[in-house]
């Protein structure tokens, strides 16, 4: 697992070394702002390629003395960094942009290699993002989920920039500087989702579609009566689950180990690398009195 998360990781990096490279030049060469807010878009891209692969080789640890639920959170943390540097990206690309078109600085040398660089960049990009999707829905890793849509933005960029190119061709020089503030747009709504989603996890927000599946599984036992405190959280690839089950008091410890064992099997198996913690308790008056003062 921790081998081809590496592998589609670097890749990435190797990939975002060239095109950061190839954008840049080509930029400087036609002074085109939309190639230019790539190239910047390209190299941090690379910031955070290399940041994921660092993330996904520490993530994988198992827990530890001092790491007692696991080094998963690393990957979240490396998410909401792609989050900052995505809206860096934006503020250098509004501001360029905002200047070109009110001062009238908008022309720009067009030429075949202008085509060149954002043809290949969305054709790398499509690959690219489509193998760190695949491989983050495989290990539900959020490091190259986020790898993946931030990767999947360049696409639609570039795009946006290849649309103004097209424009500044006929002599609309002004498309380039549109086309730029474009792009910023592009990546603050993906810096939203992605950094809203990091920031969950980050505080421990309860997945619902995890507090739905769980609450479905438990209705599936005739054996529990009643359940409470029901506590999700995740790291990295990781879920954990914490709850409260009622028992008829009549059943001897034994039976009582062997329901748990059960439920715990189920929600395992329909939620990957999860790890459940139950505790069974008597359904009795006193403890239906107390579960309000468990759930949140």
């Amino acid at each position: 697992m921790e081998k081809e998360k590496k592998r589609v990781a670097i890749i990435s990096v190797f990939a975002a070394i060239f095109l950061t490279g190839f954008k840049l030049v080509i930029g400087v060469l036609t002074g085109s702002l939309g190639i230019l807010s790539e190239a910047l878009h390209s190299g941090l891209d690379l910031v955070a390629a290399v940041i994921t692969y660092f993330s996904v080789s520490i993530s994988d640890k198992p827990a530890d003395k001092q790491h007692n639920y696991g080094h998963g959170k690393i990957e979240n943390f490396s998410a909401f960094i792609e989050t900052i540097l995505l809206l860096i990206t934006c503020v250098w690309i509004i501001y360029e942009a905002s200047s070109r078109l009110i001062f009238g600085n908008t022309h720009i040398e067009v030429s075949i290699w202008s085509y060149v660089v954002v043809i290949s960049s969305i054709i790398i990009d499509i690959s690219r993002s489509r193998a760190l999707s695949r491989v983050a829905k495989k290990y539900n890793s959020q490091a190259l989920e986020a790898d993946a849509l931030h990767f999947s933005t360049d696409i639609w960029s570039s795009a946006v920039v290849l649309l103004g190119l097209i424009c500044a061709n006929f002599g609309f020089f002004f498309a380039d500087s549109i086309a730029a503030l474009i792009v910023a747009l592009i990546i603050i709504f993906i810096s939203y989702k992605l950094g809203k989603k990091s920031i969950d996890v980050l505080l421990d927000k309860a997945p619902q579609e995890y507090v739905d599946l769980v609450k479905n599984i438990l209705a599936e036992f005739l054996e529990v009566k009643h359940f409470h405190g029901l506590k999700i959280r995740t790291a990295g690839a990781d879920t954990f689950i914490k709850v409260n089950v009622h028992l008829d008091p009549a059943l001897n410890l034994s039976n009582v180990h062997e329901i748990c064992d059960q439920i715990e099997k189920e929600i395992e198996s329909r939620i990957k690398r999860s790890r459940v913690y139950i505790h069974a308790e008597p359904q009795e008056m006193k403890h239906i009195e107390n579960e309000k003062k468990d759930d949140l």
